[in-house]
């Protein structure tokens, strides 16, 4: 009897674990595989290379990825499907990135001194 008591009132602390480690910010390995395969399926429909989409997104898991863009890669040639381009514009860079970008030839040239 005090057993089964005891079970009934520490089964909602062990169901709770789930919800805990997310709180804590611990990842779930198969969530973070799922993202990072999703993430590579997804770039491989836009037409996007590995290099391309590592950098679009630095945070995923590089494995995940790669995982992700070649299943997709090998789906889309066994079905012969084509490349979707992203109908979305393209994200404008910062302006710190603008600056960065910034042609030489636009940029005001230092004058000499009169006289020089």
């Amino acid at each position: 009897m005090k057993l089964s008591l005891a079970i009934v009132a520490l089964l909602p602390a062990l169901v709770a674990c789930d919800a805990l480690k997310d709180r804590m910010g611990i990842p779930d390995p198969a969530k973070v595989e799922a993202e990072g395969k999703a993430v590579g399926g997804a770039c491989r429909l836009a037409g996007r290379g590995l290099e391309d989409c590592y950098a679009l997104n630095p945070r995923a898991d590089k494995a995940a990825v790669f995982s992700g863009w070649k299943e997709m890669n090998e789906y889309m040639i066994k079905n012969n499907m084509q490349v979707m381009v992203p109908q979305a514009a393209p994200a404008k860079p910062a302006a710190s990135e603008a600056k960065a970008a910034e042609p030489e030839a636009a940029k005001p040239e230092a004058k000499p001194a009169a006289g020089h």
